[in-house]
């Protein structure tokens, strides 16, 4: 070979057709030429730009996971932010008490509290795909009888199977995406869940604002059947993710989906990285429960409930699920408090966008402290607004102090809990005990709903509230006492650090 082979090859319009040897650099450098054949993945390869895992047919494919997955993020946040504004109307038409509000929108979370252990166990026995499509399938039965619910009974019995959905979706969404998408964006799709819930909780207020002119709470709940359709529908026409194929030993079925997001070189290197951590987390999952009878470990798995359990128990669901109801009691109508409710959503979608992008910059530990105390400062005030007199002014001054608060809640708060408890486990029983951390979750959720309404009818709100911000305080001397810093860490070292600092004030694990 000369020195100006290369360049030919890449200028000359006959280049692409030329058959290397295999000593040509070139031919490493272009392996999806369609007419170079070298290996078994050729025939797929006409299919693909030049620049596959880069490419427009690879893109497309990626960006089609996501919209279609992502719509799972999308109704768990609309199916749980619904319910703000048609709880009003409900209330009216069955004549709820306080305690039968709390009543029908808790359904839902007990109902997605079994949903998140169900979807777990789904996705591993059914496959991601089709427990996906099983997901969707009950979204559309469950938005379907709720809508449809002639009696309160059936209304708490639909609510309740909706929340199966809801749960499973907030298990098997973030799955899905993690084991299909490119390692280079898996971060960004992940975290691309998180965001659609917070937009399915605005595109939730802002249908309520719309249909309460003519108190049309049946099709604001009703509405949830489309996106429900589209992700049954879409489902049926993406594939399995590659690390369940190779798990029931499908290795062509994993190649395939591989060769759609990667360059068809670094599917065998991706199979075997793939089936080495299978049978890392086998030997982990034998040795799981001995490791939890440790000290060290117990310590930490109470750690993750702690926060899971602090995430709910400093109010963020009742301003969620009940925003109208708060502001109707600072003398607002119906309709008014409704369509003020949707700047809550425009602000939680703003904040969880910066939250994501300063979690790895600031860190864990800095964000929650930071986060609960000024969540505890606009929470002690809001309490106070509500010792004023019902007035234009008092309503907008709550409504911007519930902004306030949801702001450092989505950013820091929110953001934080879930990346810590995908974080600060150890391998061998990281799947059980964040589990039994997003179980706790959804349990502390549903007594918030259940009982808010209770509180707010029994003490008022500024107490309620008030209730709120000593749960900040007692939860910022938690965190401040036992949660880790995990920022910059390798898991693997993180796991040797937490070892020997479990039970000593937390701090930063390691440099």
């Amino acid at each position: 070979m000369t020195a100006r082979q290369p360049s030919h090859d890449r200028h000359s319009p006959h280049g692409p057709h030329h058959r290397h040897t295999p000593d040509r650099p070139h031919q490493a450098r272009s392996p999806d030429n369609p007419h170079h054949r070298h290996g078994p993945d050729d025939p797929h390869r006409p299919r693909r730009p030049s620049a596959a895992p880069r490419g427009g047919a690879a893109r497309r494919f990626v960006l089609a996971v996501a919209a279609v997955a992502a719509l799972g993020g999308a109704l768990f946040g609309y199916d749980t932010g619904v319910v703000s504004g048609a709880l009003p109307f409900m209330a009216e038409h069955f004549g709820l008490s306080s305690l039968g509000e709390g009543v029908v929108t808790s359904a839902l979370l007990i109902g997605a509290a079994f949903g998140s252990v169900l979807g777990g166990r789904a996705a591993d026995a059914l496959g991601r795909r089709l427990a996906l499509l099983w997901a969707g399938a009950v979204f559309v039965v469950g938005a379907l009888a709720v809508a449809l619910a002639p009696t309160v009974a059936w209304m708490v019995v639909a609510r309740f199977v909706l929340g199966l959905a809801v749960g499973g979706a907030s298990v098997m969404t973030p799955l899905y995406l993690s084991e299909i998408a490119p390692a280079r964006i898996r971060g960004r799709l992940v975290s691309l869940n998180s965001l659609m819930i917070v937009s399915g909780q605005l595109l939730a207020y802002v249908v309520d604002a719309v249909l309460a002119h003519w108190a049309a709470w049946r099709w604001m709940l009703g509405l949830a059947v489309l996106p429900a359709l589209a992700l049954f529908a879409g489902m049926c026409f993406l594939p399995d993710t590659p690390r369940w194929y190779a798990g029931r030993g499908r290795s062509g079925d994993a190649a395939a989906v591989l060769r759609r997001t990667l360059p068809a070189g670094e599917v065998p290197a991706e199979l075997d990285r793939i089936e080495r951590a299978r049978r890392r987390e086998a030997e982990a999952r034998r040795g799981a429960g001995e490791l939890l009878r440790t000290p060290w470990v117990r310590r930490l798995l109470l750690t993750g409930v702690g926060l899971a359990a602090v995430q709910q128990i400093t109010g963020v669901n009742a301003v969620v699920y009940f925003a109208p109801k708060i502001l109707r009691s600072t003398g607002l109508g119906i309709d008014t408090s409704i369509t003020a409710t949707i700047a809550v959503g425009v602000v939680s979608v703003a904040a969880t966008v910066v939250g994501m992008t300063l979690i790895d910059r600031v860190g864990r530990r800095p964000m929650l402290l930071g986060g609960l105390s000024g969540m505890g400062v606009s929470l002690a005030v809001l309490g106070a607004c509500f010792r004023l007199p019902h007035s234009t002014a008092t309503s907008v001054l709550v409504l911007a102090l519930m902004v306030v608060y949801m702001a450092f809640m989505q950013a820091t708060l929110n953001t934080g809990v879930w990346l810590l408890l995908a974080e600060m486990f150890p391998l061998k029983v990281r799947g059980l005990a964040m589990g039994a951390a997003v179980f706790v979750m959804w349990l502390c959720n549903f007594a918030v709903a259940l009982l808010f309404p209770v509180l707010l009818d029994g003490v008022g709100a500024g107490t309620t509230f008030w209730v709120f911000a000593a749960m900040c305080v007692l939860s910022f001397a938690f965190c401040k006492r036992w949660v880790p810093e995990t920022k910059g860490v390798a898991l693997e070292d993180l796991e040797r650090e937490l070892r020997h600092t479990a039970g000593r004030p937390a701090g930063r694990t390691a440099g």
